[in-house]
């Protein structure tokens, strides 16, 4: 008696399978903690009633579903601009992309220099600042360029050091509004205004800078570094996410190996 065909596997279904899976899982990563997982939710809806419609030769709905999926792809585009640019970004900027497919490009050996920041005295400067309870905001540039911000505030070209930092985010300071872009360790723009995140599990006690830190962490591989001017408390973020840490000596670490 010949085997069914629908319970018959073949490597590439496995593989396939997996793709798939691994496909949703950075997807929801992407749009978790936005409006945009009601939308992801509603579209895998969507889908799975046209694929039962379809199954179950209901034409009447099949039709009326598959309409939809038809445009489905242009509305996507349309509903997910910023997830669909993050995902890209971090396809772009994962480790094996830029070891092993493009390691031999020169482009790439001049990219991975943002190792040379002095983590140490932006650190140091950062808790000097928390001291006081003076805000601070300073974004870290790694692989994605940082321009399309930069642009937005005032064009500087400062080595870091302590003092300059701290100068910057004085509090009668006209730069300190904003955020500083640090590259290569020098301050290259301040006075930046940042996107900001629209994430609903962002703690209410965290202000208008945290939310910044997360939105340009969230469109950017960069790494943020949070001072806030109500509790003196130095946050981290990466990837959209706070960082925890117990001490500044594990916080350099923490950096430095992000950096690398």
């Amino acid at each position: 008696m010949d085997s069914l065909p629908f319970i018959e596997f073949k490597i590439t279904d496995i593989i396939d399978i997996v793709l798939v899976a691994l496909l949703l899982f950075y997807v929801f990563k992407l749009v978790r903690g936005t409006v945009a997982i009601n939308i992801f939710i509603g579209i895998v809806i969507i889908w799975v009633i046209w694929r039962i419609t379809d199954l179950l030769e209901i034409k009447m709905i099949n039709s009326i579903v598959g309409g939809f999926m038809n445009i489905g792809l242009i509305a996507l585009i349309i509903v997910f601009q910023q997830e669909i640019r993050k995902f890209l970004l971090m396809l772009g900027s994962t480790g094996w992309s830029n070891k092993w497919i493009f390691k031999n490009f020169k482009i790439t050996k001049q990219v991975n220099q943002h190792s040379i920041n002095d983590v140490k005295t932006i650190l140091a400067a950062c808790y000097k600042l928390a001291e006081t309870k003076t805000g601070a905001l300073l974004i870290i540039e790694r692989d994605n360029s940082l321009d399309f911000v930069a642009n937005t505030g005032d064009k500087m070209n400062i080595e870091v050091s302590q003092p300059i930092i701290e100068s910057i985010f004085y509090k009668n300071s006209p730069l300190h509004d904003g955020a500083a872009i640090i590259v290569d360790n020098y301050i290259v723009a301040t006075r930046v205004i940042l996107p900001v995140s629209d994430q609903r599990s962002i703690p209410s006690r965290f202000g208008l800078r945290h939310r910044a830190a997360v939105g340009i962490t969230e469109k950017t591989d960069a790494l943020a570094i949070v001072v806030s001017e109500e509790s003196g408390l130095i946050s981290y973020i990466k990837d959209g996410e706070f960082i925890l840490f117990n001490d500044p000596i594990e916080l350099e670490r923490i950096i430095n190996e992000d950096l690398l």
